[in-house]
This record gives C-alpha cells, sequence and structure tokens, in this order.
C-alpha cells in the first residue's frame, strides 16, 4: 500500500506577497506631460513604476484590508476574481526576479530618464521633419468637419449640448 503525501498549501507558508501589492496599466508616456504626470506618482510612498513587455504600470505596495495575521485571506470564499486567478503555479512565493524592463523608485530616477527619452523623440522627429514629404492633415478642416457632424446630432436630441472635439495628434 503507497501512503499519500500530502503537500502542503504554500498560503500556510507565504507571507501573502500578492496581498501586499497591486500593480495597473498605464498610458505609456511619450510627451513631456505624460512623464510629469508619471513623476507624480512617484512622489507618493510605496510607489514603484515598471515596465513589462513594453507596457507602464504603477506598482502600489499597499497591504490587502482582507490579509488576516496568518497571511490567509479573510473572504476567501467571496474574494474577487483577480484573487481568484492567483495559482501556487504563479504565485510570488517562489520568488526570484522580476523581468521589468525599467523600474523606478524615484522621481528623480524617472526625471533622468525622461530627459534622454524626450531627447531621443526630439531628434528623431526633426531628423523625419528634413527627410519625410507627406503633407500634415490641416487640422483647422477637419476640426471643422468634425464639428459640423456633431452639431447637429446634438440638435436632433434637442439637449442644447455639442460633445467636445478630441485634440488630433501631431
Amino acid at each position: 500500500m503507497v501512503e499519500a503525501v500530502e503537500s502542503p498549501c504554500l498560503c500556510s507558508e507565504c507571507s501573502g506577497l500578492c496581498c501586499r501589492y497591486f500593480a495597473l496599466p498605464i498610458d505609456n508616456p511619450d510627451t513631456a506631460k505624460d512623464f510629469d504626470n508619471i513623476r507624480w506618482y512617484l512622489l507618493h510612498e510605496n510607489v514603484t513604476i515598471f515596465v513589462e513587455k513594453k507596457q507602464w504600470y504603477i506598482g502600489v505596495a499597499n497591504r490587502c484590508k482582507q490579509l488576516q495575521a496568518d497571511n490567509r485571506c479573510g473572504v476567501y470564499e467571496t474574494r474577487p476574481k483577480i484573487c481568484r486567478a492567483y495559482s501556487t503555479d504563479n504565485c510570488d512565493f517562489h520568488g526570484g526576479e522580476y523581468d521589468f524592463e525599467l523600474l523606478f523608485t524615484s522621481a528623480e530616477q524617472l526625471e533622468r530618464y525622461a530627459r534622454e527619452k524626450l531627447a531621443e523623440l526630439a531628434t528623431k522627429r526633426r531628423k523625419g521633419k528634413t527627410t519625410s514629404r507627406r503633407r500634415r492633415p490641416d487640422l483647422r478642416k477637419l476640426s471643422d468637419r468634425l464639428t459640423k457632424q456633431v452639431r447637429p446630432r446634438a440638435a436632433a436630441h434637442n439637449r442644447g449640448f455639442s460633445l467636445p472635439l478630441l485634440r488630433m495628434p501631431a
């Protein structure tokens, strides 16, 4: 007779790393304003910014309110779906290095990076203008066309407003 060996639940050995932070995707920055907004995030405590697979994220080191003293979930049976998606196969318990392309822990780090990146982008734009013969669209004509399309719809609904126009990228 073969004796069954019970494997202990990793959660009983873990410090609940997955319940001590969260990360959300943010828009990838490409202007000075974008970088300045991200710099603002980094001026707050327990915030990091990282890039993984070319996507920018804000990471917030903040403990879940439902994490109990024994590092178990206080609402396990009704936990959110995002928590249910975690398994012991992909959890933080296994440790190892994260595969960040970039990691920023301070506003100063990001500011240095932004200066370099924006200088590179400006150089690429300058080179592109001298070699490219493509005409840029007349944004005033495009804006007038869009305004004419939007206003009749608003008037037809008799709501007395028009929708705002989005700025076209340069």
